[in-house]
């Protein structure tokens, strides 16, 4: 994790909630895969991103994606589920997952998605505590520490790039500041920390920031961008057109030029390494 955010190219990690698309991530040649709250809680609890996903179904998201790829996957811990000791117990358990990374946030509880309105931060020392208790609880000095601040949109962009900069100060290794509004604003973050620390970008469909393209954020000077909820969006619009012809017609088949059928599929999820793996281990006469 540490040698790709270090390249001079941008790292880009899409999105995963479940195995499927983290298999769909690696297929396609991605060097890191992206776990959000927002999503686990939408597949998982069929809820909004509003501090309802406990850390103990995060984890277990996190360890099955972890082991479907051999890539290093980034995962949310929205705002380490508590004080400085439930950010340390956080650090463990997402390291044990077999994450490479994590950000934590400087929210209020409870948390709300970064793209909405109607957050709240807590104080900036209180943010830094948590940010020195997860550095101290880590294992594996590799293990990545981001430090995510929803300043801007209370607050101002001033006062989240001055709260960037004492979370890097407390130890965090690299700076997560959400929801900038204009190009002209993500040029500020960058300009302010260009060579200090690297930083990342949100990049959500219909949210709050622009999406210039994966060119254009590494000019500007991010080192990682995340994708986070567009495999979620996609698939929600790929179910819905699916159930719209379902319903209207009585039948499917007009729906299957926009679907992965069933021996793609078995192929994707890794149906022909379990067939190899069975003559392996079939009894002998």
């Amino acid at each position: 994790m540490r040698q790709l955010l270090s390249a001079p190219e941008i790292l880009v990690a899409p999105g995963a909630y479940d195995g499927t698309g983290a298999r769909l991530i690696e297929a396609l040649d991605f060097r890191a895969v992206y776990v959000s709250g927002f999503e686990t809680s939408a597949s998982m609890l069929g809820l909004p991103d509003v501090g309802y996903l406990t850390m103990t179904q995060m984890v277990t998201r996190v360890a099955t994606i972890c082991d479907v790829v051999d890539l290093p996957v980034i995962a949310d811990a929205d705002t380490g589920y508590g004080n400085p000791l439930n950010v340390r117990r956080a650090v463990q358990a997402y390291e044990k997952a077999g994450a490479a990374a994590m950000h934590i946030e400087d929210q209020t509880f409870p948390k709300r998605c970064g793209h909405m309105l109607g957050r709240n931060v807590i104080p900036a020392g209180e943010m830094a505590q948590k940010i020195k208790a997860a550095v101290d609880a880590r294992q594996d000095p590799d293990f990545t520490i981001i430090a995510r601040t929803d300043a801007r949109t209370t607050k101002g962009l001033a006062e989240a790039i001055d709260r960037g900069a004492a979370y890097h100060e407390a130890g965090a290794d690299m700076l997560f500041i959400e929801s900038p509004e204009t190009e002209d604003e993500m040029r500020r973050i960058c300009a302010a920390f260009r060579g200090i620390v690297p930083v990342l970008s949100n990049q959500i469909e219909g949210g709050r920031t622009p999406l210039p393209g994966v060119r254009k954020l590494e000019e500007m000077g991010y080192a990682l961008a995340i994708f986070s909820l567009g495999t979620g969006f996609a698939a929600a619009k790929g179910m819905k057109d699916y159930l719209d012809v379902l319903a209207a017609k009585g039948d499917t088949r007009e729906a299957l030029h926009g679907m992965v059928l069933f021996d793609d599929f078995n192929r994707l999820i890794g149906l022909d390494e379990h067939a190899e793996l069975e003559k392996r281990y079939q009894g002998v006469d």
